[in-house]
């Protein structure tokens, strides 16, 4: 019997029809380093740790990354400094930008960094759009204007390229949006427009519609020079969907952060975009090192990965269920990698450096046992089997290694059970 085409084996509804693929190459910018640090729970990384997760993102093949608001002292200031120098004596692909209010003071320290370091920065400067915060804020459009233009008038004159921000786009009127983008669309600094789902409002089709508006009012200015952004929030869970739905409507660049680090549920987390991108087809980003980035990420700041956290939690590519186990081990046994990190997973886990793990448990069967014992080098008897299978029955979670380990050296047919 010839072996089947993987094609054959995997019959994809989401290609029925395909998934139309973006219309601009696919950019992206790290808030990690900025707006992840919003969280509430996290811990500010040190110096080197900021470092490490710089030249991570360039190895993972992403284009920008925010590497901070100046403008919020001279210890900002001194961090960010260290970083761009960073991407320029490393010559690291990645491109910085920061943030900064619609106000000279926060511009001026972002200028300075790009004058000392000799590194070009894009300015994300940012301004409030919705109505509901307006009003909070005892704002009226004419006070909007004018903190915009100003600080895009500053800007042009410090040689910044910007990237005007909204904040709360997806909740803001046309009118209010089309007279902050008429605005930044007059500016020659402008390249890009921002727009932003701060509370995670929107919905896919939502985020269509507002991207499609954006490209249409860049079209009508004659920008071509002009890209749009999108920035999301994970607020009611659908953070890759909407960025996914933006880049399909055009948008040139998303962002999120490692983990989706970020205020409230979070933003969207880059390393879940990263694979279903990759999973599409639509980039061919090394993700070998996706791990090490999502891992130090949590180390840096604090925040832990959920147990079932996608593709990176400790139960993601695990399985001590028989039926699901048996299919795997299967499937190594016919020398397959590609089938074993397929049979039971929507994400290879070889694609991001990772394995298979069969563990052993109450729902376990002794195809389980006798996989555990063959690769950790015990010969699988039948005594051996049963005694480790009677544990794991006896028990009332998965075992671990070392309790495996214990189990498979002694001659007694001691239970495992959870204490």
């Amino acid at each position: 019997m010839s072996e089947p085409a993987p094609q054959d084996l995997i019959y994809d509804w989401n290609k029925a029809p395909a998934l139309s693929p973006p219309p601009n190459r696919i950019e992206f910018d790290d808030e990690t380093l900025r707006d992840g640090l919003q969280c509430p729970s996290v811990k500010a990384p040190v110096f080197d740790e900021r470092l490490r997760l710089l030249h991570l993102m360039d190895a993972l093949g992403i284009t920008y990354a925010n590497v901070g608001l100046p403008g919020a002292g001279p210890h900002v200031v001194e961090m960010v400094t260290r970083l761009v120098t960073e991407i320029r004596d490393s010559k690291l692909r990645i491109e910085p930008n920061c943030a900064a209010r619609t106000v000279a003071a926060d511009i001026r320290p972002v200028a300075e960094i790009m004058q000392k370091t000799g590194v070009p920065i894009e300015v994300s400067t940012f301004i409030g759009s919705s109505q509901i915060r307006a009003y909070t804020e005892d704002w009226d459009l004419a006070t909007m204007l004018r903190h915009s233009t100003d600080a895009l008038r500053f800007a042009e004159q410090e040689g910044l390229a910007v990237m005007f921000v909204t904040e709360d786009t997806t909740r803001a009127h046309p009118e209010t949006l089309e007279a902050l983008y008429g605005a930044a669309l007059e500016s020659p600094a402008t390249r890009r427009l921002c727009l932003c789902d701060t509370v995670g409002h929107a919905v896919p089709q939502g985020t269509v519609n507002l991207v499609k508006w954006a490209q249409e009012l860049v079209a009508k200015s004659g920008r071509d020079d002009v890209k749009i952004d999108w920035h999301g929030h994970m607020d009611r869970g659908l953070g890759v969907p909407n960025a996914i739905a933006a880049l399909q409507a055009g948008a040139h660049r998303v962002h999120g952060t490692a983990l989706g680090i970020g205020e409230r549920a979070g933003n969207v987390p880059m390393d879940q975009l990263l694979i279903n991108l990759r999973l599409e087809g639509w980039i061919d980003n090394d993700l070998a090192r996706l791990g090490e980035y999502v891992q130090l990420t949590s180390q840096a700041t604090g925040i832990p990965i959920p147990v079932s956290y996608p593709a990176f939690g400790r139960d993601a590519f695990e399985t001590g269920t028989g039926v699901h186990a048996a299919a795997v081990i299967k499937a190594h046994q016919k020398g397959e990698e590609w089938l074993a990190n397929r049979v039971y997973s929507g994400v290879p886990a070889d694609m991001v450096g990772l394995a298979q793990v069969i563990r052993v448990g109450p729902m376990s069967g002794k195809s389980n046992v006798v996989y555990w014992l063959e690769t950790h080098g015990y010969d699988a008897r039948p005594a051996l089997v049963d005694r480790l299978f009677a544990a794991a029955k006896d028990s009332d979670r998965l075992l671990e290694d070392d309790e495996l380990h214990r189990l498979a050296k002694s001659g007694e047919g001691a239970s495992a059970s959870a204490g």
